[in-house]
């Protein structure tokens, strides 16, 4: 049951972070580690790293090369954004099938970008806590040799959203919503997961989730993003002694992203779908000790209007269980 548990802990859901732009992409992997979803009671402490480089500008499926565009540009063109994510998990789980996570995420986000009209570039480094979110979970579904869970929960308004321009020509004005530390909404979240063994090594896990604003806030609101995600794990490889073991997984995630919508959004260059292919790695140090790193490699990426896109996304995680 304990590997099994730490198993399941290498599964993913939604991304903790406030990452509010299509193009930014799925940290699946990393944040089910900080859910630290568990087959028995228990509590676990996750601290995890993510990194989203979004380098490459696009539009629908195709790469824009920007020194091809005339400045000034007769709309934004981005230059480059580096989302740079630090997420503080509790988790626990109850005798009972219910479970409870709350993630709190700290965020820094250097950006550079060519406003309409302008020849310089116009930069930002927002920085701060962002939305804090509240999970709860129900596992009564479950049966031998497999578990399935249902989730709900609430994003919270807690990450600033007025952070400003640093310098270049639009130094003053307000960052895009989009690229603000917090949304200034409150979302709900609904999800389900299933977990199975195929054989004695080899597991299979699959979950989607969808999260939705419940209103607008100051102009803005938040497109919904659909989540899903399908993994197989291999659990044979022994880590030095019994207790400890490494758990390859392979992983295919998917998020599509709807159009922000208020007149402080920017609807046009909003919304989109990616593929994600992972290959992650979990070392299960001890029975109460996991560390876990992943990467994400884009197998396919559209986006509406013009949107920077990463190139790759890194993970890593430690948890906690006590």
């Amino acid at each position: 049951m304990r590997l099994f548990a730490t198993a399941v802990l290498c599964a993913a859901l939604t991304p903790v972070p406030a990452i509010a732009c299509a193009s930014c992409g799925c940290t699946f992997t990393s944040d089910w580690l900080s859910q630290g979803l568990m087959t028995q009671p228990g509590q676990a402490i996750t601290i995890r790293y993510d990194y989203v480089p979004q380098s490459r500008l696009q539009t629908g499926t195709d790469p824009i090369d920007p020194t091809s565009i005339d400045l000034p540009p007769e709309r934004e063109i981005e230059r480059r954004t580096d989302n740079h994510y630090l997420t503080f998990a509790y988790d626990r789980q109850f005798a009972s099938d219910w479970g409870i996570n709350v993630a709190l995420p700290m965020l820094w986000r250097p950006h550079r970008t060519i406003a309409e009209e302008t020849t310089g570039e116009t930069r930002s480094n927002g920085k701060g806590i962002g939305d804090m979110r509240i999970m709860v979970r129900w596992q009564g579904l479950s049966r031998p040799g497999s578990v399935t869970g249902l989730q709900a929960g609430l994003t919270l308004p807690t990450g600033n959203f007025h952070r400003r321009f640093a310098s270049g020509p639009e130094a003053g004005e307000l960052i895009d919503r989009g690229l603000q530390p917090g949304t200034g909404t409150v979302q709900a979240l609904l999800g389900a997961y299933h977990y199975r063994r195929l054989t004695s090594d080899v597991a299979l896990v699959a979950q989607g989730q969808v999260h939705f604003a419940l209103g607008r806030r100051e102009g803005f609101r938040p497109g919904t993003v659909g989540e899903a995600s399908l993994s197989v794990q291999w659990l044979g490889l022994k880590l030095g002694s019994k207790r400890g073991r490494l758990i390859p997984e392979l992983q295919l995630n998917t998020r599509i992203t709807g159009k922000d919508g208020g007149p402080a959004s920017d609807r046009t260059n909003s919304g989109g779908e990616q593929i994600y292919l992972a290959p992650v790695m979990t070392a299960r140090l001890s029975p109460t000790l996991a560390l876990y790193a992943n990467l994400q490699v884009p197998l396919y990426q559209r986006v509406s209007g013009y949107q920077l896109v990463p190139r790759l996304i890194a993970s890593t995680g430690l948890q906690v269980r006590f």
